[in-house]
């Protein structure tokens, strides 16, 4: 089975410096039965469907297919629950690991989050200066969550 194993951290942006071209993804949930989440999303000309499993630790089940993006497109505008998650991706190589690093706007500007896949649990990582404060365990910060109680609303 696929399982995705990753560690998010929140980041200081004063210690990150510049930021490589990143892509644009806007992605959105569709209500799902206990913490099961089905995500519909769009980056260029491209779209998905995922249905991510539980997360126990830092993994959990990840399922994704292709779909077509007018199919996405009206999955996002018909069918997802709460606000669009857009946000800009990324990647940055640190100590032999790529980081996605997430600027997010809209409801939830202002959150920036780091993401780092890794092959086990324990596998050691570096940290870079930036990564300000590890949430992986924190669900405030899953997507799936962001939609419906966003940053904005936070304060």
């Amino acid at each position: 089975m696929p399982v995705e194993i990753e560690r998010k951290f929140l980041v200081d942006t004063r210690g990150l410096g510049e930021l490589p071209a990143g892509k644009r993804y806007r992605q959105g949930y569709l209500p799902a039965a206990g913490n099961i989440s089905v995500r519909a999303r769009i980056c260029d000309d491209a779209a998905w469907l995922t249905i991510k499993g539980e997360t126990t630790g830092a993994s959990r089940l990840e399922f994704e297919y292709p779909i077509p993006v007018t199919d996405a497109s009206d999955i996002l505008e018909s069918l997802c629950q709460g606000s669009i998650i857009d946000k800009t991706r990324h990647l940055v190589e640190h100590a032999g690991h790529t980081w996605e690093i997430d600027v997010f706007a809209g409801d939830n500007a202002g959150l920036v989050i780091a993401e780092v896949e890794l092959e086990s649990e324990d596998e050691a990582v570096d940290l870079p200066g930036w990564a300000a404060g590890e949430v992986t365990q924190d669900p405030r910060y899953y997507n799936a969550s962001l939609v419906t109680n966003p940053y904005c609303n936070w304060k």
